[in-house]
């Protein structure tokens, strides 16, 4: 069995971590709890984990109440408040101020509405509202609509609401309009529960727009999760340029396969974001495959590269996400780069070069290679790949054209995952793969997602350095304790580091994760 050992350095520049929860209610918050008729009602799907702190409009920081969203209370307190939301909210008994919006008016009460940051700074300040019996509200925000307005005005008496996914952001705009801390974290908590292939996009965007950082992050990792393994055209619609372009830069983008089946799903998307718009779901179908529609234009263009044209323009800087060197070590695929005609020669070029000059280093020098590695190195260049198991049972994985050759073998073996190097394999025109020992820096991840994309499995480990001589082993990963749920996916990230070339057998096989 081998053995890891190397250095590798923090040297971090880290790609989006989950924010930090706080739990704490403040003790005016609990005090204010125990007075409240009932809890917010959210539908079955409805997360069972405690929520997160995130910043609203205003960007102060909201902590979820006390006894969570599900807290039981007592019936005679929910038939109280129950004839109360009737009489003051429905029928609008003694109010003593009009709210008018939406070309309708409530009668409603200073004291429940105060219950609103919004209406208590209006109606507590020096402002024109102050003292007025009607109040005309213009909505600042589209997605508030009269349906959303209503039913949160009631939650200001009942202190519960039903918030189905369907009507969440409409609800969620309207809480964070009104400054309502207590309902915005019901829409989290429904939000979190409820993200699936139909509501992550609009989900993210939405956090984005009302600062919801715990729910952008939980979007963020189910697209990095799903958006190969699904290959969902409804969902690849969604997607806009700089959502795209974050997934695409990213290196925990669950890649199945290897980096050309990154570009082939860029291709599919920008196809879709050219054509598919302009017509419905049953005349998509009609539409010519990418591949022609693409093809068309190259006759049309005199061959020149698609995202040099005025359409492909807008896809630059989404494309120059894709790491080139692991399409192009590859020959099919080197090939299809060719024959599609999307990307410039003055892209590939360069890369061509650097290829060919980093196999003359790894074949011919006797450098030992850096012996500092940093972690953001790792993260934009590595190579992404990886594999699905859909039983458990002895399975093993090799990529074409991983780093000229190299003889790596990813093995799931009695739910352990093992690399090997394996140097009678098969046969390999480069000498490349004969050497005596090669390192290469590397993380393994495993996830197991349920059927509406969840991971209910999530194990990895860190970044290392890992040396590896030949037909030599080495166990990464033990998963006989865990409860594993297939299909059951495998995804390396992979960094080759040239090696001393023509040493001999002394010395040890080694690994090191970073200091």
């Amino acid at each position: 069995m081998g053995s890891i050992s190397s250095r590798m350095r923090l040297g971090r520049n880290p790609e989006e971590e989950e924010p930090a929860r706080e739990g704490a209610p403040r003790e005016e918050e609990a005090v204010e709890a125990e007075e409240r008729p009932g809890p917010a009602v959210v539908q079955e799907e409805q997360a069972s984990e405690q929520p997160g702190v995130s910043t609203g409009q205003g960007g102060h920081k909201r902590k979820g109440g006390p006894g969570g969203p599900m807290a039981k209370v007592p019936r005679k307190k929910l038939e109280k408040s129950r004839g109360m939301y009737e009489s003051l909210f429905l029928r609008g008994e003694n109010s003593d101020v009009k709210i008018r919006a939406f070309q309708q008016e409530w009668c409603l009460h200073r004291t429940y509405l105060c219950r609103s940051g919004y209406f208590s700074s209006m109606f507590c300040g020096a402002w024109r509202e102050t003292n007025m019996d009607t109040i005309e509200m213009q909505m600042p925000d589209e997605n508030i609509d009269r349906e959303a307005f209503h039913e949160v005005l009631g939650f200001l008496y009942s202190r519960s609401i039903v918030i189905p996914p369907s009507r969440v952001i409409a609800i969620l705009a309207t809480a964070s309009m009104l400054q309502m801390d207590e309902l915005i974290q019901q829409c989290e908590d429904m939000m979190r529960a409820s993200v699936s292939t139909e509501t992550v996009c609009s989900y993210y965007y939405s956090a984005e727009n009302y600062g919801l950082q715990s729910i952008r992050y939980t979007c963020r990792q189910w697209l990095l999760d799903n958006l190969m393994t699904r290959q969902n055209e409804e969902l690849l619609l969604e997607i806009n340029m700089n959502l795209m372009k974050e997934l695409i830069a990213s290196s925990d983008l669950l890649v199945v396969g290897v980096e050309m089946d990154v570009y082939t799903t860029l291709k599919k998307w920008m196809y879709l974001q050219l054509e598919a718009r302009t017509c419905s779901g049953s005349q998509r179908a009609l539409l010519p495959e990418e591949e022609l529609s693409f093809a068309k234009f190259r006759n049309e263009s005199d061959s020149s590269p698609f995202l040099d044209s005025d359409q492909g323009r807008a896809f630059v800087t989404v494309f120059q996400q894709l790491r080139l060197p692991y399409i192009i070590c590859d020959l099919p695929s080197a090939h299809v780069i060719d024959q599609d005609g999307l990307i410039p020669a003055t892209w590939l070029t360069p890369v061509y070069k650097e290829q060919w000059l980093a196999l003359l280093r790894a074949e011919q020098s006797r450098e030992l290679g850096p012996l500092d590695i940093y972690v953001s190195d790792i993260r934009g260049n590595s190579m992404r790949c990886g594999g699905q198991l859909f039983t458990d049972e002895q399975c093993s994985w090799t990529w074409s054209g991983f780093n000229f050759g190299w003889d790596l073998v990813v093995c799931y073996i009695n739910r352990r995952i093992i690399f090997r190097r394996s140097a009678m394999n098969k046969s390999c025109g480069l000498g490349v793969s004969l050497l005596w020992q090669r390192k290469v820096a590397f993380r393994l991840r495993v996830i197991s997602l349920d059927s509406t994309g969840k991971a209910v499995l999530r194990r990895e480990t860190e970044y290392n350095v890992l040396a590896l001589r030949k037909d030599q082993e080495l166990e990464v990963m033990n998963l006989e304790n865990q409860d594993i749920t297939f299909p059951m996916y495998v995804a390396c990230n992979f960094l080759y580091l040239p090696g001393e070339s023509g040493s001999g057998p002394t010395g040890e096989s080694s690994r090191s994760p970073m200091n």
